[in-house]
């Protein structure tokens, strides 16, 4: 395993710092960071929400929180010891620009570290937030602000929230999160592509019949049914995650890993997914809704019990068909899905390669199985590749699939951080390789209006899937109208 490199001092002042994110993701990640001796000096961690909270009534939710959220045998009282001497508490209230003074005043004297302002926020509090840094003299040179998906709920939001951060920060200092560009497999599908000759010569439409993208989650919606009823699926998983993950999957060769060579060549892939607009929209995407049904075994309520009878028409469910307009990938589909109280948590890329175009076994029993390449995300990190091989024995040719397989974790023997923790430390080292620039957030949101205005265009109906399925017959038949399947099987 690669040595950990401490960053230098900072000061890290996490805006919502008394919610949930903060609570479950946040603080047990800086935990995990500071055990492994990765923060220098007196580097602190500053709690700021409107709560009225004094130190000590913050460090006793801190505790609390890492008992529960810590994994059994995570949790070290002699480590919490030196972990709690780092953090300090203040109440601000930014709607009300209130508390300000509070902050600048545990600020004073330490303006030559870096200052990363992290907003576990709503969105619509990102602009006065930043505002109030400004308007206080706590934007640094060294400065940094991290803003929290979702950046706005469409085009037009995106772009208001983006230019009040942008009057107060350069656009370098702002760092867009995406929580699947920390996952260690996303980071490897780089690997993958460019550290392997292998594979590049064929990572275009001569070997490639079509990709899919899955994101399935098997809870439903939780205690963020508000928030998940404004914005629906497409929103909430599609502009971010899944079109992010297209982009690594589709970009062309960056000429290096510097952050805007990367970033440069996932917003041509944005540029140039064909629009789905009211004349495509019925015949390349569905969009669903779960019903009652059973998941482990356990009956799980529909989606529509959870909101108390208020009637809804938001998809727990979407799926696409997208395609890119370029020379690498002309006529290849790219399928994307995810969904709420589906069958498992599951998520992955596969990549289907094309049929030999000849088989020279004439015993083969079953047809030849296309090559395929798994890159699994989660719930295990790792990379698959299906291939033919002949069964051993006597009696002919007769061939099976086998899968090479890789499991990352039992590779290399180590525990993969979270994801939270690689992107807190690339923001603490400020390398912004892994977030996402403003033209990335606003071409996404884009195409992702498009698809929303064609749904409203010809008024196309949320459909309805049992919970613990893996959705709505219409998602295989997206695929089925082109001799293509899910996989796993749906």
């Amino acid at each position: 395993m690669a040595k950990l490199i401490p960053v230098e001092e900072f000061d890290l002042i996490i805006f919502g710092a008394t919610g949930d994110l903060a609570m479950r993701k946040l603080i047990p990640a800086l935990y995990h960071r500071d055990r492994d001796a990765q923060f220098e000096g007196k580097s602190r961690i500053i709690g700021a929400s409107r709560s009225k909270l004094s130190r000590e009534a913050y460090l006793d939710k801190v505790k609390a929180c890492l008992r529960e959220y810590l994994a059994d045998g995570e949790y070290d009282e002699g480590q919490w010891q030196a972990f709690r001497k780092r953090i300090h508490y203040v109440s601000v209230d930014a709607a009300n620009h209130s508390g300000w003074d509070k902050l600048a005043a545990l600020l004073s004297g330490q303006e030559a570290r870096n200052r990363i302002a992290y907003l576990a926020t709503a969105p619509s509090l990102f602009g006065p937030i930043a505002q109030g840094l400004r308007k206080n003299d706590l934007v640094t040179p060294a400065s940094r602000i991290v803003l929290e998906k979702p950046i706005g709920h469409d085009f037009e939001s995106a772009k208001k929230i983006n230019d009040a951060v942008g009057k107060c920060f350069s656009e370098g200092q702002v760092f867009r999160i995406d929580h699947y560009l920390g996952k260690e497999t996303v980071q490897n599908l780089l690997a993958l592509r460019f550290g392997n000759f292998l594979f590049e010569p064929l990572w275009r439409r001569d070997a490639i019949d079509y990709v899919q993208i899955t994101v399935a989650e098997d809870l439903g919606v939780g205690g963020r049914i508000d928030y998940y009823n404004r914005s629906g699926a497409l929103r909430d998983m599609v502009q971010n995650h899944l079109l992010q993950l297209l982009c690594l999957v589709a970009m062309e060769p960056p000429s290096s890993l510097h952050h805007d060579a990367v970033r440069d060549e996932k917003i041509k892939v944005l540029r140039a997914l064909r629009p789905l607009d009211a004349a495509l929209v019925r015949s390349h995407t569905v969009r669903a809704q779960y019903a009652a049904g059973a998941i482990g075994g356990e009956p799980v309520p529909g989606y529509l019990d959870e909101l108390d009878g208020v009637d809804s028409d938001t998809e727990t469910f979407v799926a696409l068909k997208l395609e890119i307009d370029n020379w690498r990938w002309s006529n290849v589909p790219f399928y994307l899905r995810t969904g709420k109280r589906l069958k498992a948590k599951h998520s992955e890329i596969i990549v289907h390669f094309k049929e030999v175009p000849h088989s020279i076994f004439p015993e083969q029993k079953y047809d030849l199985t296309a090559n395929r390449l798994a890159i699994k995300l989660q719930p295990d990190e790792g990379v698959k590749l299906t291939v033919m091989a002949k069964e051993p024995g006597p009696g002919g040719f007769n061939l099976h699939p086998v899968s090479l397989d890789l499991s990352f974790e039992e590779t290399f023997g180590v525990r993969y951080p979270d994801a939270y923790e690689r992107l807190l430390m690339e923001a603490l080292r400020g390398n912004p390789a892994l977030f996402m620039r403003r033209d990335e957030v606003e071409a996404a949101w884009y195409f992702i209006d498009s698809i929303h205005e064609g749904w409203l265009e010809t008024g196309q109906k949320v459909e309805s899937y049992v919970a613990g399925s893996w959705g709505p017959t219409a998602s295989s038949l997206l695929l089925d109208r082109a001799g293509h399947a899910w996989h796993p099987d749906s």
